[in-house]
């Protein structure tokens, strides 16, 4: 399953948002793979973010992350950074953005 979601970085924020993403902890990581992750990319122009993940099952991912101590702290330092956030709630599952068009 291929998921593209939308967040945006805070325009003054971009160079402490980019620092996190080279040193995320590996066992959010490794989290991130046990529930079902095979990629996760995230493009960035200017200030808006893509994101795009090879997943078994989004809601699934979604379900076995929210409540995780190392991704709830994530979250939180992520929050301080983003003017749109991840969802990681149950209603999050439909945040993906609609395909429009596939080659």
């Amino acid at each position: 399953m291929r998921i593209a979601l939308h967040t945006r970085v805070r325009a003054d924020r971009i160079a402490q948002y980019e620092a996190a993403h080279r040193e995320v902890p590996a066992e959010l990581t490794t989290a991130i793979r046990v529930a079902g992750v095979s990629s996760w990319t995230i493009w960035r122009s200017g200030s808006e973010l893509f994101h795009l993940l090879d997943c078994e099952d989004y809601t699934r991912l979604l379900a076995e992350l929210e409540h995780l101590p190392v991704n709830v702290a994530w979250q939180a330092r992520m929050a301080d950074l983003l003017d749109v956030v991840h969802d990681y709630s149950e209603a999050g599952a439909e945040a993906g953005l609609p395909v429009v068009w596939e080659l």
